[in-house]
């Protein structure tokens, strides 16, 4: 097993997973106390990379990263090069793709909080922030790991938004897979799957702990 794929799909898994977590806790906090009306969409617009096929999802961001788009200028102006069939895209587009993993989870840890606390910790002076740091995010925790499980296992699999928008380019945007695509189409089936194994090992181990972590959860 090429383990230059191996640190490049650990390094993607792992910065997309911290990521997303800055990025869907305020938002959860938003989805579930929030009062505008188009929340909704919001909402809808979210979930959606999860009922999108990726290959749809991975050409409407290369399209929208590139140069011909503002925000694809924009990009390539404070990174100082184009974000398609780069590291950078990968980021991105996993980011999206693997949203709805993180939303999900979190948004039902922070919606399975009682009211009645919430209301008791406003009564007693706290701010917002002091609320989501001190209560919200220690009561949420275990929806917080799962969150951070899924995200990391789905980025560790993800293969047509990162082959739409990162390409296989050795080093730089070939994960695990696409590595076991192009082992394949190369009839090399014993590294086929000593890869599949590994990806498969990975998934298991995520399940097991999200199962476990809900058992515990419902046992406190």
């Amino acid at each position: 097993m090429d383990a230059q794929t191996l640190w490049l799909t650990f390094k993607l898994a792992v910065l997309t997973t911290l990521l997303l977590l800055c990025a869907a806790i305020p938002l959860c906090h938003w989805l579930t106390f929030g009062k505008a009306r188009w929340r909704p969409i919001v909402e809808a617009v979210a979930t959606l990379p999860l009922l999108l096929p990726p290959t749809v999802l991975g050409f409407y961001l290369l399209v929208l990263l590139g140069p011909r788009t503002a925000p694809g200028r924009l990009l390539i102006h404070i990174i100082g090069h184009p974000v398609a069939f780069s590291f950078s895209g990968l980021v991105i587009g996993s980011m999206i793709y693997s949203l709805p993993f993180a939303v999900q989870p979190i948004t039902a840890g922070f919606s399975a909080i009682s009211p009645e606390v919430l209301d008791a910790a406003t009564l007693l002076g706290a701010g917002r922030l002091r609320i989501l740091f001190d209560l919200l995010l220690p009561l949420a925790r275990r929806s917080i790991l799962t969150a951070a499980v899924l995200c990391f296992t789905h980025t560790v699999g993800e293969f047509g938004v990162v082959l739409m928008i990162g390409g296989d380019i050795p080093g730089a945007t070939r994960t695990l897979s696409i590595a076991i695509y192009d082992q394949v189409q190369d009839f090399r089936y014993t590294q086929a799957n000593h890869t599949a194994i590994l990806l498969l090992s990975v998934s298991l181990l995520a399940l097991i702990l999200v199962y476990g972590w809900g058992r515990q959860a419902r046992r406190a």
